[in-house]
């Protein structure tokens, strides 16, 4: 029992560390570091670096917490895990 509870807590940390990558990536990496690249596209008239820094990033966080969500939810019936 011991071994399987590693197992799951060993894939609930690589959940949460890729999604926090993605996080620093869409918040970080696009709305910052690659801003100027992205300015060259335009989306809804704005720039497309703005608009990440702006929006794009509040909608990946949404989509990071729904994705984590499912995630979580399928490791739990995967390894049996109930909330009590």
């Amino acid at each position: 029992m011991d071994e399987k509870y590693k197992q799951y807590w060993k894939r609930n940390l690589t959940i949460l560390v890729s999604l926090l990558i993605g996080w620093f990536v869409f918040s970080y990496g696009l709305g910052i570091l690659f801003a100027e690249p992205l300015n060259s596209i335009r989306f809804g008239g704005f720039k497309m670096g703005f608009w990440f820094a702006q929006q794009g990033s509040q909608y990946a966080f949404i989509i990071i917490i729904f994705l984590y969500v499912y995630l979580m939810n399928r490791l739990d019936r995967e390894f049996d895990v109930r909330e009590e």
